[in-house]
């Protein structure tokens, strides 16, 4: 695998998720290397629904009075996209819950994390406020479930169909993320066989 050579996947997640953020810190590591080029497309999956035992409940479709886990920062993220500053706010997310410990369903926290990554916070709030805002939430979850029997995050599919639930340990991102993310890519999307693979570890 080349430098020059586009590594690109979706990769299915929840801000939520731990190993979504380690997965994230992998993906971060490997481009500021230049060594390789990574072209992830974050497709939203919640473990909300997911781990729902309400049958006919939906996260998208619950009232917006309900308090629903990670809700808020999927409609944030997407409505980041509508001003073309995903990037932006998606990082600042993933920082302020898994590094700062910050509560990414309070708004007024994901409010100051907007005004940070430079969006229009007026506009930013009318969108958070439009009843369509979790579409793509929606779309992006039934598709992943359907489609390629997405069951946790974070989830990478692969363009030739290969798709891999992924759990990285902490170390990962600290010495040859090179090395991890080509046996990660090798094993992921060029050995399909194997289905599954999970260390035992001492308790």
């Amino acid at each position: 695998m080349g430098a020059g050579e586009p590594v690109r996947f979706d990769i299915f997640f929840d801000y939520m998720c731990p190993f979504v953020f380690r997965a994230s810190r992998l993906i971060e590591a490997v481009r500021r290397s230049e060594e390789r080029t990574v072209e992830p497309r974050w497709r939203y999956f919640s473990l909300t629904q997911v781990n729902s035992k309400d049958e006919g409940w939906t996260v998208w479709d619950a009232p917006p009075s309900e308090p629903v886990r990670g809700r808020l920062a999927f409609a944030a993220a997407e409505a980041a996209r509508r001003q073309d500053r995903f990037e932006a706010l998606h990082e600042a997310m993933l920082l302020a819950r898994h590094r700062d410990r910050a509560d990414i369903d309070d708004r007024n926290v994901i409010e100051k994390l907007a005004i940070e990554a430079g969006l229009d916070v007026a506009r930013f709030g009318r969108d958070l406020d439009d009843p369509t805002i979790l579409e793509p939430l929606k779309r992006d979850h039934m598709d992943a479930v359907a489609t390629h029997g997405v069951f946790g995050t974070p989830t990478l599919v692969f363009a030739a169909g290969p798709a891999a639930y992924v759990r990285l340990s902490e170390s990962a991102i600290e010495n040859g993320v090179i090395d991890v993310f080509d046996h990660l890519v090798t094993v992921a999307a060029g050995e399909p066989g194997i289905l599954e693979i999970k260390r035992p570890y001492r308790r």
